[in-house]
Order: structure tokens, then C-alpha cells, then sequence
């Protein structure tokens, strides 16, 4: 089979270009539902994180009531950052008043006080103002919404279409996995020097299984036959026989979830939750991706492998057979990540094919194209 015969990929300016990425922050992550972190990170009124959402500083809090709410870190007063880490004012040898305190978040410059619903309850002098009404200087508001314990971000709420429509079909085909009520057992933080796409792309096939993960082709014997074609995703790809988990011996100590079917208790099962969230479940684990890419040529993975309360509450609970194979085969694309980025930056790379097997990934072009494809000066096949 020639090239012409081959899917073209998307160009390769679009996994280099600054402009495509600026582009891509505006009209994809600012404009999905991004997942960003677990429920159980802010257990209880008044916890919060302040966290950085491609360049945008985002301020999600547990409200009184137990309700998440999420805001721009942002005063509407002059624009002050509410919320800050003493690294950011360490090197001035200064400490400032402010951030949230007694149930409330308070801007360090002017004192500017909002309730954790985003409320502004006090300006200093201008509760007598002519004119003035503390209603018209809400917090700027940020979408949030949760499945499967995972916490989700909308920058633009406004025109935010309802997280189940993005979701699609995978909560039903996760139904019986018992996502929400899984713990973090442990978290992997990664930096890479690749293009978000990259590793969506190399997360949705499994040509390159065989070459890349000899481990892992050793537990699913699948990934390596026919190029990883015809692998049936909803129904589970099996083990080798007498395996049924990704460890490097196939098995484990802990038990399966309760309530799987006889294929998800011997099978594993993988989903992309465009656009930042991969998710990897076998029977007793879950390993899920939180991408947070940081420029054209960087991203971020966030780790968190997922366990049942049951088996972390258990003298001596180790969940290192599981979180040692998958930082290997982690690592192991990591790198060829790396280096697909680094080979598309030759002069006379302008784009890539893919390979029959490699079907899946058209998805991705897809949505990439649909939603930016208007915008951008260098156009796609």
C-alpha cells in the first residue's frame, strides 16, 4: 500500500504552531468541559484549589452548602489575583492579606469580599456609594459539573452545552464500573515534550504496541496481533490466558469490582473522553489520564490510578504492582511521543498518514478540525 492510498493525517504545523495552539486553547479547551481534578480533592466546605487551565488561573471551591463552584481568580474590582501562593510574593519578602479565610474569598489589594458562591458581601467605603450595587460585581463564573468523581471545568459557561451530550455514550458503557465511589491510591505527574494530540493520537491505536510495550504485549497478546486492528473496545480486549489485570503478572490481590460482568471482570477497557481525559479500567483499577497542555510543544499528565475503598482501608495496601507496569508503559510512549515531536519538525515533514489500523485516530482529526479548522491558516487536506 503507497502513501496516496493512506488517511492523511492533520498537518504538521498544527502540532507545532503557536498560533494553532492559541487557537485551539480559545475554541476547544476554553469552550469544553475540561476534567481537572477528583472530587475527593475538596472533601469539605470551604477546600479549594487554585488551579492553572492553560494559562487561565481558576479558582474551584467547595461552597457551604457541599456544592462546587468555580470562578476566574480574577477581582472585579481592578483585576487582582484573589488567590495566591506565597512562592508568587516569597520573593519580594512580603506576605499580603487575602485569599479565602472564615468562608470568604478576599482580594489582597483592596479587600474586596465575595461569598463561596462568588457573591460580592463587602467593599470597603462603598456600601453608601451613589449607585453602587454589590449584585452587579459577581465573581466571573466558571461551569462545573462531575461524573464518575471527576470534577469538570467550562470556561465559557454561557454557551456550554451539557457535560452528558460530551460524554456521549461512555457513562453506559462504564456503567457497572463503580467510578465515583474509587479513591486515589496514588498519582504519577508527568512533563512532556510532545503535542497534546500527539498522545491522543499514540493513546487510540496499538500499530505501535508490539514494537513499543513488549510488557504489556505480554498481558494482552491482542495488542500485538494484526497491528492491534479489530480490537473490540466496547466488549473488553482479554488477557493471555490466566491474566485479567495490567500487572506485569497479569493478576492481583485485590478483588474485582463487585457488579461487573463475567467479560469486565477478565477484560480491560479503554476510553477518550475529549478532550484532556483518558481513561484505562480493568477490574480492579482504574488508571486515568488528566491531560493539561501547556504549550504547542508541552503537556502535562496528571496520573491518578483509582482503587476501591475496600482494598485501600486493608493492612498494608500496596498498589504498586499496578502503578509500577503502567509507569512503564507510560514512559515507554512518553518517549516515542517525544519523538514523533521532534521528527516533525524537519523541513520536509509536513504531514503524517495513518495506517488502516490506525482508524481511530481519524476521530481525532475530526474533532480537531471541526472546531478549529475555520480558524487557522494552514488547512487540512
Amino acid at each position: 500500500m503507497n502513501a496516496a492510498q493512506l488517511e492523511r493525517a492533520l498537518p504538521s504545523s498544527w502540532y507545532r504552531s503557536t498560533e494553532v495552539f492559541r487557537t485551539e486553547k480559545e475554541r476547544i479547551f476554553c469552550r469544553e468541559w475540561l476534567a481537572v481534578c477528583r472530587e475527593e480533592e475538596l472533601p469539605n466546605p470551604g477546600d479549594h484549589q487554585v488551579l492553572d487551565v492553560l494559562g487561565e488561573s481558576i479558582l474551584l471551591v467547595r461552597n457551604r452548602e457541599g456544592q462546587l463552584r468555580a470562578f476566574y481568580n480574577v477581582c472585579r474590582h481592578r483585576g487582582s489575583r484573589l488567590c495566591r501562593s506565597p512562592a508568587e510574593t516569597a520573593a519580594l519578602g512580603v506576605t499580603l492579606p487575602g485569599g479565602i479565610t472564615l468562608g470568604r474569598i478576599v482580594c489582597p489589594y483592596h479587600q474586596w469580599s465575595y461569598d463561596l458562591n462568588g457573591a460580592l458581601i463587602a467593599a470597603p467605603h462603598l456600601s453608601a456609594a451613589a449607585g453602587f450595587k454589590k449584585q452587579d460585581y459577581h465573581l466571573y463564573p466558571v461551569g462545573v459539573d462531575s461524573w464518575g468523581g471527576f470534577v469538570f471545568l467550562n470556561l465559557t459557561p454561557a454557551e456550554a452545552k451539557p457535560l452528558a451530550a460530551q460524554l456521549g455514550g461512555i457513562p453506559d458503557r462504564l456503567q457497572r464500573y463503580p467510578l465515583g465511589d474509587l479513591g486515589v491510591g496514588a498519582t504519577i505527574r508527568y512533563e512532556i515534550a510532545a503535542n497534546w494530540k500527539i498522545l491522543c493520537e499514540n493513546y487510540n491505536e496499538c500499530y505501535h504496541c508490539a514494537g513499543v510495550h513488549p510488557e504489556l504485549c505480554a498481558v494482552v497478546p491482542s495488542f500485538r496481533e494484526a497491528g492491534g486492528a479489530n480490537l473490540d473496545w466496547n466488549r473488553g480486549i482479554p488477557h493471555r490466558e490466566g491474566a485479567y489485570t495490567f500487572t506485569h503478572s497479569g493478576t492481583t490481590a485485590r478483588r474485582a469490582f463487585p457488579g461487573l460482568d463475567a467479560d469486565e471482570q477478565v477484560r480491560h477497557k479503554g476510553e477518550l473522553v475529549y478532550p484532556n481525559l483518558w481513561l484505562s479500567v480493568a477490574c480492579d483499577h482504574v488508571a486515568a489520564f488528566i491531560l493539561q497542555p501547556r504549550g504547542a510543544e508541552r503537556t502535562d499528565i496528571t496520573c491518578h490510578f483509582l482503587f476501591e475503598a475496600h482494598e485501600m482501608a486493608k493492612p498494608g495496601f500496596d498498589p504498586s504492582d499496578a502503578v509500577d507496569f503502567w509507569d512503564l508503559v507510560n514512559r515507554q510512549d512518553w518517549a516515542v511521543c517525544e519523538g514523533v515531536q521532534n521528527g516533525i519538525r524537519s523541513r520536509v515533514h509536513t504531514q503524517g498518514y495513518y495506517a488502516p489500523m490506525e482508524d481511530w485516530n481519524l476521530d481525532i482529526r475530526r474533532y480537531v478540525t471541526e472546531r478549529i479548522g475555520a480558524f487557522v491558516s494552514d488547512q487540512p487536506p
